[in-house]
């Protein structure tokens, strides 16, 4: 079962949150630039992303004021009133310590939030984050001011396509079906619009003063080859946070669902619990939940095949397709064998 949806209170703004897990340590992920926490889980990579998370800790997500389920905003909100929201959401969520995993523009939210609010942070992680989105004399990364408007201007493609703004090089994880959920998910996080005055926002932050007033434990996570936010952000935020931890992951893929995502499980596992669990707690949503033999009775459910010509096919009872169903459709939120066949490939099965 995918978790409820509730709502934190942040001054007179209702903020969408999701609790699951039951780990040890509060894990609250502040995500990029849009969000929306229902339709993330139905990507199947994304979804195993946050399971996976969730087995460690207790984990905590939300989308921020003006994004998918949290109250629209006529107009972008201020940097403090957007990192006001994750402490909204621990109070709501009952949490009085955390570490908070800023993801991309969530990093910049996670950065503040630990600065003001250091009796609050327990840890920090930042992935594929910035403390300065543009390029400056004494900053040679990131978009130079004048290339700003022409990205923006190019960037509301996606909405339309699922197109990723990768430069020319697509990534061989970001497949067609990936591109439509993607299309979908920022149509649902916010308009065009919205999404482009947030990152205009963004662009006239610069936190690099706050750096080394940071002293909380920091684990500082980049692909070597993003090609949406530049490696020297990354390399920048550990030289100047003290005693940060940096680790370089190979890959291209900013989306932390697509890619090599165990190295980057397991470095954040580490980090949180201490050491990797082994053997790993079972999830209990998703495809990651499903056993073998499980996974087996989907496929060919899936592909329309009756009970009784899938109970020959494995050498089992028919009794005991219909319970393997059973279960499938409890892991993967599903209602009937018609649902599984029309949602296969959007579950990854």
């Amino acid at each position: 079962m995918r978790p409820e949806t509730r709502y934190a209170k942040s001054g007179q703004v209702s903020i969408a949150y999701q609790v699951l897990g039951n780990g040890p340590t509060d894990l609250v992920m502040a995500p990029g630039f849009v969000s929306h926490v229902e339709v993330a889980w139905e990507e199947p990579n994304l979804a195993r992303f946050l399971t996976r998370l969730a087995s460690f800790s207790r984990l905590i997500v939300f989308d921020k004021r003006g994004t998918g389920m949290s109250d629209p905003a006529t107009s972008p909100p201020t940097m403090d009133e957007r990192m006001d929201d994750i402490r909204a959401v621990m109070d709501a969520a009952g949490s009085s310590r955390a570490t908070v995993f800023g993801v991309s523009e969530g990093g910049t939210l996670s950065l503040l939030f630990a600065h003001r609010h250091p009796e609050r942070a327990q840890a920090l992680i930042l992935y594929g984050s910035w403390a300065r989105r543009l390029m400056a004399p004494d900053y040679p990364w990131g978009l130079r001011p004048d290339e700003l408007e022409a990205f923006l201007e190019g960037m509301g493609r996606a909405w339309d396509t699922g197109e990723w703004w990768d430069h020319g090089h697509p990534s061989p994880f970001d497949d067609e079906r990936h591109r439509r959920w993607w299309a979908r998910y920022l149509r649902m996080a916010a308009s065009p619009a919205m999404a482009q005055n947030v990152i205009r926002m963004n662009t006239q932050m610069d936190l690099r003063e706050l750096l080394p007033e940071i002293n909380l434990p920091t684990l500082i996570l980049h692909r070597i080859g993003d090609r949406w936010i530049e490696v020297g952000h990354a390399r920048y935020m550990a030289e100047h946070i003290p005693g940060a931890t940096y680790v370089e992951l190979p890959g291209e893929d900013h989306r932390p669902w697509l890619g090599d995502v165990e190295s980057l499980l397991t470095h954040i596992e580490v980090f949180v619990a201490g050491r990797k669990g082994r053997p790993r707690r079972r999830v209990s949503v998703g495809t990651e939940a499903l056993s073998r033999r499980e996974r087996e009775v989907a496929l060919l459910a899936s592909r329309g095949e009756t009970a009784s010509e899938i109970a020959g096919r494995l050498f089992i009872s028919e009794r005991t397709v219909e319970t393997h169903l059973v279960s499938v459709y409890a892991k993967l939120g599903l209602r009937s064998k018609s649902e599984l066949i029309r949602r296969a490939d959007e579950l990854g099965i």
